[in-house]
């Protein structure tokens, strides 16, 4: 490509480069990687655009979009998403934070209501960027909270972003696969653990199965795996009355459903919808000795 790499000429032929690698919203990935690279808002960019690239912008930029060409999804070459209103730095040692999973986050916080302002403790299971654990602890200031993840890589990153946001003293980071290393009791455990088949694995988007940590989405053969383990041995670590919150397959919650009943432990079992209408929640509460 000859002449000047000004914004309007690079973004043309970028989307096009991108778009042809697959990339659904390629125009605007396109200019998002333009404007982290520029350091300035994506809005910028529709009122310079005959601005010219330096040498090293465009080396950056070009690099950049190599590696989105190449499957890396786009939140990791940014390095950070917003996650109910909070800002996250987020890699490959965990799993990206969905929107649905603010939706549970959410759905928490509406239960507990005037409860919020209890001195309550709360256990997340599988914890991987942190963004559950941070997000509950600042809306909970007197919550006492404990985050797990069996990841080193991915405690290391909750720690980073839980001190970005100012809640590090509030949540205790500890390297358990699943309840292995917990103790206590809690009024509310919460999780999203693995929970992709493995059929559905095979129409993940490339950005998932080759590029986020496959030990965060893969829930084994019917995606249960971790599910059942969760379900069945929560019940000693709720106190009465506490709550299980789980995000969950879109198939899932009647199994999910079998797996408390059977387990004898719980009452109040519901399996709720996303935004989308989708089951993608389930809630219970620990049944009273």
């Amino acid at each position: 490509m000859e002449g000047e790499w000004t914004v309007r000429r690079v973004l043309g032929w970028t989307g096009d480069y991108l778009r042809r690698g697959g990339v659904e919203r390629a125009c605007f990935e396109a200019e998002e990687l333009l404007a982290h690279v520029l350091g300035v808002e994506r809005l910028m960019l529709y009122l310079q655009p005959e601005r010219a690239l330096t040498a090293e912008e465009r080396a950056r930029y070009r690099e950049l979009i190599r590696q989105r060409h190449a499957g890396v999804p786009l939140q990791y070459l940014l390095g950070e998403v917003e996650f109910m209103g909070l800002p996250l730095r987020v890699d490959g040692r965990a799993l990206i934070p969905r929107p649905e999973t603010e939706q549970l986050v959410e759905l928490i916080l509406r239960d507990l209501g005037s409860l919020a302002e209890a001195g309550l403790k709360l256990l997340e299971l599988g914890t991987g960027s942190g963004a559950i654990a941070i997000a509950l602890a600042h809306s909970l200031p007197r919550g006492e909270i404990t985050a797990a993840d069996i990841s080193t890589p991915a405690l290391a990153l909750a720690r980073e972003n839980a001190a970005r946001n100012g809640v590090a003293s509030r949540i205790a980071l500890i390297q358990s696969d699943w309840f292995a290393a917990v103790e206590g009791r809690f009024d509310l455990i919460v999780a999203n653990p693995p929970y992709v088949s493995r059929d559905e694995a095979r129409s993940l988007p490339r950005e998932v199965r080759e590029h986020e940590p496959r030990s965060a989405w893969d829930g084994g053969e019917e995606g249960l795996e971790a599910l059942r383990r969760i379900v069945t041995e929560a019940p000693p670590y709720l106190k009465a009355g506490g709550g299980l919150y789980l995000e969950i397959g879109a198939s899932q919650g009647a199994r999910v459903r079998s797996l408390a009943l059977a387990s004898g432990a719980y009452e109040r079992m519901e399996v709720l919808p996303d935004l989308s209408g989708r089951e993608r929640f389930f809630r219970a509460v620990r049944r009273a000795r």
